[in-house]
């Protein structure tokens, strides 16, 4: 389980100190039906979880926080509030670990467009979109 370390920001590391691996982010991070929207979001300039509800019919505000909680603790976004007191402003943004992080989702989004395409085929057989 990842925790972040008390005094020191976020920590990526899990059982025995031993590092999170980046591949094991990627498939929590994809495996996830809302994360990937969520980045996606975040990188369009709606940070704030309200717009995030908005823009994700079905998602809800549990949930929201869950999956934000998570790409907290793996380092791929930092939260940041505005003001001391009501009303104050919760947004969330990618840090320059997410932003290279994206980069890893965007190539993955390239290769699902060039299968779709049928530019690129896979061995792969029975495999659908959903199945997983």
């Amino acid at each position: 389980m990842v925790r972040p370390r008390s005094g020191q920001g976020v920590s990526r590391t899990h059982k025995a100190g031993a590092p999170i691996a980046v591949a094991a982010m990627v498939e929590s991070i994809i495996g996830c039906k809302w994360s990937v929207r969520l980045l996606q979001l975040c990188m369009e300039g709606h940070t704030r979880p309200s717009e995030m509800l908005r823009a994700c019919p079905g998602l809800s505000a549990k949930v929201l926080n869950e999956r934000l909680r998570k790409m907290i603790r793996f380092g791929i976004l930092e939260r940041t509030v505005q003001g001391e007191k009501p009303p104050i402003v919760v947004e969330y943004h990618l840090t320059p670990f997410g932003q290279r992080f994206m980069g890893i989702i965007e190539e993955v989004r390239r290769l699902q467009e060039a299968v779709d395409r049928g530019e690129v085929t896979t061995p792969a057989r029975g495999v659908s979109k959903r199945s997983g």
